[in-house]
């Protein structure tokens, strides 16, 4: 006999997230650029200090990490290249999380960022408060969170998972025949639940960028490049994941483009990534995926606002003041590493090549 589907559902503690407006950072005009970057580079090798960037920021600062032997990566990625590097100060261009992720996995080092206000949609609909009693709820299940959290709800988890590695632990969990809490994000939780047929309690959060693709729109697009191929990060509606030529993570994405050889893509993730997309594939044309209906403002809107409060000018502030640190509670730094080890020390049996594991 045929075993009954699995049923997922979303939970939520609801809370007010008190989300402040994003803030622009200050304009570069041409003129200022180059010697803006002279100084930025002068003051990175005074501090003893490795600048990594992440996939979906202003591509002047993308530019800047690979010019000055740092990376543009992954969220994940970026923390273990800055853990492996010998400098003393990692600084972070992306959201906070980010910042945290490294300190977590960095405690000996300083970590500075551009502006500590940039937040992430995922973190802040997740508070660690409300998370612990969602997981003390349901005290049968293994609490599996995506990167995009808080240190303290990490710290609460068992699992810490990126994109990329989050099918196969949670297919590797459902083997042993746990039963998974998945936070925060409901439509990668949604995409793991339906490729691996775990049972899965689900957090009833999406990210800001990602939860206004549009099928309707894309089926729209398409017709105009019959030719192109979809790629599609996982925190996208189910809708837009089901007209997928492929589905990954932010570097699954680009190997996804290098991989199926297609002369057009369209592509359903922030936009900032095109960037690497672009330097990649030279000549291949890349489409943002609609995020918006007839008559709207913007056609797509694909661009995380708190990524963009990451900018030139407030990465050279923080370099000559040293403002703008990362501080992790110690305790919960160490409550927090534990579920992030579990996961890197599975990637290293299951996924030998750990480089590049992808998160948003």
């Amino acid at each position: 006999m045929a075993a009954a589907p699995i049923q997922i559902r979303f939970e939520r503690f609801d809370g007010a997230l008190g989300i402040a407006p994003a803030r622009p950072p200050r304009a570069v005009t041409p003129e200022e650029k180059p010697a803006l970057i002279a100084r930025i580079r002068e003051r990175l090798r005074a501090l003893d200090a490795v600048f990594v960037a992440h996939y979906y920021v202003h591509p002047d600062l993308q530019d800047l990490a690979e010019a000055t032997g740092g990376i543009v990566s992954d969220s994940l990625e970026m923390a273990r290249f800055g853990h492996e590097h010998p400098a003393k100060t990692i600084v972070v261009a992306g959201v906070r999380f980010m910042g945290e992720t490294a300190k977590i996995l960095n405690p000996e080092k300083r970590v500075l960022m551009p502006d500590l206000a940039a937040e992430c949609s995922l973190d802040l609909a997740c508070p660690a408060d409300e998370f612990a009693a969602f997981c003390d709820a349901h005290p049968d299940r293994v609490p599996v969170v995506y990167a995009n959290t808080s240190a303290a709800v990490k710290a609460r988890a068992e699992w810490m998972v990126t994109s990329s590695i989050a099918e196969k632990i949670v297919a590797h969990l459902h083997a042993q025949g746990r039963k998974i809490l998945f936070a925060p994000d409901k439509h990668l939780g949604a995409y793991i639940q339906k490729v691996t047929g775990a049972d899965m309690l689900m957090w009833n959060a999406a990210c800001v960028v990602h939860e206004e693709f549009k099928a309707r729109q894309l089926e729209e697009l398409k017709l105009l490049h019959p030719q192109a191929k979809v790629l599609v990060h996982p925190e996208s509606p189910a809708s837009v994941i089901a007209m997928a030529d492929a589905v990954g993570s932010t570097t699954g994405i680009i190997q996804a483009a290098q991989r199926l050889g297609a002369k057009e893509y369209i592509v359903a993730t922030d936009g900032g990534i095109i960037h690497q997309m672009r330097k990649r594939l030279p000549g291949v044309t890349f489409i943002e995926a609609p995020t918006a209906g007839k008559g709207a403002t913007c056609q797509s809107c694909a661009h995380c606002p708190w990524m963009a409060m990451n900018g030139l000018h407030n990465l050279l502030e923080v370099l000559e003041t040293g403002r703008n640190e990362i501080h992790v509670d110690p305790a919960t730094g160490e409550r927090a590493r534990i579920s992030i080890q579990r996961m890197l020390d599975f990637a290293k049996v299951h996924l030998p090549t750990l480089k590049g594991s992808g998160d948003a």
